[in-house]
């Protein structure tokens, strides 16, 4: 496939993410279920290789560490700006708000611009990078969701978010 396909995937991809995060989905229960779709993205980057541009191993390593940060800080805001509430019943439920989509933007606006600058700078760049920092995007908002899940006490039925809006 070549570049331009990958973008359109990714981009793709983002938006199915952003628009799936508005529907309430279940936490928990599952064990560590939610890690699978983190570790394959994460083996898929870790297989696609050419994580670092030989000719430029500096700044494509830099370029490589500010996507992984990016992937951390998405992973956290995603989970912050998630509400979370217990159904009568005592089940965890999530959902994203309006603030999620936001992080989910400008962490795409922040890939964009270290494409960029890949790009003007002449570093060969490989999707693989994007892959394994999503994969630690959803590895992290999965961890913190769970935890924000286990505060809650069963058949509690109050929102926790700190005032993030409701369903």
């Amino acid at each position: 496939m070549n570049e331009v396909l990958y973008a359109l995937v990714a981009v793709a991809v983002i938006a199915l993410l952003i628009a799936r995060q508005t529907r309430p989905q279940r936490i928990g229960g599952g064990g560590r279920r939610w890690l699978i779709g983190p570790a394959v993205m994460v083996f898929l980057g870790l297989k696609e290789g050419h994580l670092v541009d030989t000719h430029h191993a500096g700044l494509s390593a830099g370029l490589l560490v500010a996507e992984l940060v990016v992937g951390l800080l998405m992973g956290v805001g995603w989970a912050l700006t998630s509400r979370v509430w217990t159904d009568p019943d005592g089940s965890v439920w999530s959902r994203g708000t309006k603030a999620t989509a936001g992080v989910w933007l400008a962490g795409f606006a922040a890939r964009l611009g270290i494409m960029g600058l890949g790009a003007l700078a002449g570093v060969q760049q490989s999707y693989g990078a994007l892959l394994i920092a999503l994969g630690v995007s959803f590895a992290l908002r999965g961890l913190l969701l769970n935890q924000r899940a286990g505060a809650l006490s069963p058949g509690a039925g109050a929102p926790y978010g700190g005032g993030v809006a409701g369903r």
